[in-house]
């Protein structure tokens, strides 16, 4: 880092290389470079809107869209992504790359250009279909080794390889093959390969949510969550890693880049913290942790967060919900860590705070929450208002009402000076926590309607993005005038400067998402290898072997892969292949063994383990970047790293067994209550375990106590199911009964019976989440399942393609042997109880010890 407190020049080209493209391209080529850029932005803002429907103009179906979009992108990557990172290329464009650049864009585009006459004859493609797609398909390789990494190419070349050797591969794996021109036609002429599923959620949430991050970190609101942080927290024992840990949880609310997120907070809090006494090695791995965890944050999620509403076929507003427990008791237990690395080696504070009495703080923070759950209520019964009384009215009135709130918020931003743009490391003093609060509230306006959108509207998420983005841009349009406005200033640069801001992130949106683009484009050539050969189909009876049908040998093996491929392969591509191949096996043979684990919980599973990589050595892109602020080794720090993300590597292994941890059948306000108080608790024992510290060092007696602990609170049911059944099983004529009498998004479970595709006699027991109350055959149908009643016997008539019902491993013509329904036995919540008992039992035990130690002392 240098000496300013700005990022050096190699950090600097760091972030470039893995985000944005490290050429830096002047003159002609940077113009052309940044128009692209703005027009792409401006074609995916137009897509997400409703704007195309309304006007009926620009009206462009997936497919077009989809190959408009790779157009751009493979465009962008060989002018932006040198071949060579030799510095003698970086400033310019050679005349190859603009060659490759024009060749690809036409090539990407193929399927837009000429989607007419390719619709006339589908599966017969002529020799200038066979040449677009060669090219194509070798210039996506190429943009790949640039703008993702030699890994994930070399990955697609093993599945294009793979689909050719097939006959000659062991009978596990095997297959018949397939011909070049059928190879080609499938991965470049259809939606089945390149132009799949993964490259569709790119052009439709993926850009939109990347552009509004860029555009709220333009507007100053990355630096805002910073000095917010650094302000409440700073004082505090160990505080820089405790704003390390906190800053990165809000800039993850925008922001699914793990090494930007390093970057951006990690040049001062890593300076910070080995200031403090934290030392470079985990002062970084610290920075790394909190950051790399920022893609686990909703409401803006990783990249692949938006690829699981197509995979695993629910809203995103659900995804959330069902993400937002484990990553906030994530972030939590990072905080608790970091506090109990200050307390081992005796850590004080290390910025000075302007002194105020115990009076003067209680009543600064009295008013600050309670004035801002106020507003929060007063904003929510508003809007609940205006839309019951205003009908299609309300739209507008709240806009309006929205704009009031932006221009009071910015008035009362005016009071106060404008927020620091870096943090003095050298002399840190922290300033007043709500004077700071009170600066940039107005950036939450547009996160708010973001949130809004999603949660209580439920629009889509593109259009959800795209509402938030329009309120975005236009604070950042108005917020500089205004302020100066209010201050008696002149606003004659204002203007400009908000303009220049706005059109600054756009292009950072769209240079952000380059690689993205790429490595979709790319994923689908694994996923079109995998529907080509049949690939999926042979993956159960192959992990079968493996885990020999022990669901927790299974998903270590599913974790182990993901490792594997994150020390080459983005979060994204990782996502995709782990997912398509291993969800649906982990679906099934968790199903075979009694057990039914929710595919919601399975992606999310694979999710947690594909962002590992980037902390994980040797090639954890974020732990280099901590590495090169801190000047100390990357290995040692991705491994200290990887020490601090065992709270996050044990969340997913507990979630498939304790699907409450998603808020899976959880019901009413208590329960959600004892699940989040509970799982946070067990999380914070789980970290003092592993950290051997609780109120001082703990003896190996008191780690296995801990253990214990968080085990029992993390998986109440595991004892709970040794004292009585949890499940009763009652005739399959029943179902029609039963399933009248659960309540709204309850599970209904059963046991099927069936051959499947190889003949063998299957039984499992699968569950299919059940929607609004109401008349049992028809809350069946609603989830996708028809069933057909022959006196006793009851069979699965017809399973709707794409539902609840079809996800959940249901088959069409199996028998039901059987409907399973809860017993009345005790909640296994009572497990609690002892739990938190054996936490209060170490808690008292270290406390008398470390009394006893300062009696002797004195």
């Amino acid at each position: 880092m240098s000496e300013t407190g700005k990022p050096s020049a190699e950090l600097q080209q760091l972030v470039a290389d893995a985000d944005t493209g490290g050429r830096a391209a002047s003159g002609v080529s940077g113009a052309i470079i940044t128009a692209v850029a703005l027009a792409w932005s401006a074609f995916q803002l137009w897509y997400a809107s409703p704007l195309p429907f309304s006007l009926g103009l620009g009206l462009l179906n997936d497919t077009e869209a989809r190959a408009l979009h790779l157009g751009l992108a493979l465009f962008l990557a060989f002018l932006a992504y040198p071949g060579s990172r030799r510095p003698a290329v970086r400033d310019r464009v050679p005349l190859l790359d603009w060659a490759f650049a024009l060749v690809g864009a036409f090539a990407g585009a193929y399927l837009l250009l000429f989607y007419n006459q390719l619709a006339t004859r589908p599966g017969v493609p002529i020799a200038m279909d066979i040449v677009v797609a060669t090219i194509g398909m070798l210039l996506l390789l190429e943009a790949t080794r640039r703008a993702v990494g030699a890994p994930m190419a070399v990955l697609a070349l093993v599945f294009i390889g793979y689909v050719f050797l097939g006959p000659h591969l062991p009978d596990v794996v095997s297959h018949k093959g397939a011909s070049l021109e059928r190879m080609l036609s499938h991965m470049w002429l259809t939606t089945e390969g390149v132009y799949g599923v993964a490259l569709g959620v790119s052009v439709t949430f993926i850009f939109i949510y990347v552009l509004f991050g860029s555009l709220l970190d333009r507007a100053g609101a990355g630096n805002y969550m910073m000095q917010v942080s650094f302000a409440m927290l700073g004082h505090l024992r160990g505080g820089p890693a405790k704003v390390a840990v906190v800053s990165s949880a809000l800039n993850g609310l925008i922001s699914g880049s793990s090494v930007s997120n390093v970057v951006s907070g990690g040049i001062f809090t890593i300076p910070l913290m080995k200031k403090a006494g934290y030392g470079g090695i985990k002062a970084g791995a610290i920075e790394t942790a909190s950051s790399v965890n920022g893609q686990i944050m909703p409401p803006v999620m990783g990249a692949a967060a938006f690829l699981m509403v197509e995979y695993v076929g629910i809203p995103y507003s659900d995804i959330v919900r069902h993400a937002f427990l484990p990553a906030a008791i994530s972030y939590i237990s990072l905080f608790y860590i970091v506090h109990l690395e200050a307390l081992k080696m005796g850590l004080r504070a290390s910025a000075s705070q302007r002194p105020r009495s115990l009076r003067e703080k209680a009543i600064g923070w009295a008013l600050g929450v309670s004035g801002t759950i106020a507003v929060c209520g007063l904003v929510y019964w508003i809007a609940i208002g205006a839309q019951a009384l205003l009908g299609a009215a309300a739209p507008w009135v709240l806009a309006a009402l929205l704009l009031a709130l932006h221009v009071v918020l910015l008035r009362v931003a005016s009071r106060h000076p404008d927020l620091p743009q870096e943090i003095d490391i050298d002399n840190p003093v922290l300033p007043d926590t709500w004077p700071t609060v009170r600066a940039g509230l107005h950036f939450l306006i547009p996160i708010g309607v973001l949130i809004w959108c999603l949660m209580i509207e439920e629009m889509s998420p593109a259009l959800s993005a795209f509402w938030a983005t329009v309120t975005l841009v236009t604070l950042m349009l108005t917020q500089r005038p205004l302020i100066a406005l209010f201050r008696g200033a002149g606003m004659d640069g204002a203007w400009r400067k908000g303009f220049d801001e706005v059109v600054q992130g756009l292009n950072d949106g769209a240079r952000n998402m380059i690689g993205i683009g790429i490595a979709t484009a790319t994923a689908g050539i694994i996923v079109g290898g995998i529907t080509l050969t049949g690939l999926g189909f042979r993956m159960t009876d192959f992990v079968e072997v493996v885990s020999q049908g022990n669901v927790i040998v299974m998903l270590l093996f599913t974790a182990f892969v993901c490792l594997v491929l994150g020390l080459g392969v983005p979060t994204t591509a990782n996502y995709i292949l782990v997912a398509s191949l291993m969800a649906p096996v982990i679906v099934e043979l968790g199903a075979q063994s009694g057990l039914i684990i929710p595919l919601v919980a399975v992606h999310l599973f694979v999710f947690y383990f594909g962002i590992m990589g980037d902390i994980t050595p040797p090639v954890g892109l974020a732990s280099f970047a901590a590495a090169a602020i801190s000047g100390e080794d990357p290995i040692r720090t991705g491994l200290q790293g990887s020490v601090y993300a065992l709270r996050t590597v044990v969340l997913p292994f507990v979630f498939i067994f304790n699907p409450a941890l998603l808020l899976i059948d959880v019901s009413g306000w208590f329960e959600l209550a004892s699940v989040a108080v509970a799982s946070t608790v067990a999380s914070l024992a789980f970290a003092a375990a592993s950290m051997a510290w609780f109120r001082e060092r703990c003896r190996w007696w008191e780690v296995v106590l801990l253990l214990l602990a968080s085990f029992a609170l993390f998986r109440p049911d595991f004892f709970m199911d040794r004292i009585a059944a949890p499940y009763a099983e009652v005739p399959p004529a029943k179902i029609f009964e039963v399933a009248r009498q659960l309540g709204e998004d309850e599970r209904l479970a059963m046991i099927i019976e069936g051959t499947n595709i190889e003949g063998e006699e299957i039984r499992k027991t699968v569950g299919v989440q059940l929607g609004a109350p109401g008349d049992g055959r028809k809350r069946l149908q609603d989830a996708g399942l028809t069933v057909v009643a022959l006196g006793d016997q009851v069979q699965v008539g017809n399973v709707r393609f794409g539902s609840r019902a079809k996800k959940s491993g249901f088959e069409p013509g199996w028998q039901i042997g059987g409907v399973l329904v809860p017993t009345e036995r005790p909640s296994a919540h009572w497990v609690y109880l002892p739990a938190l008992l054996l936490v209060g039992l170490v808690w008292w035990g270290q406390g008398r010890r470390t009394a006893r130690a300062r009696d002797a002392a004195a």
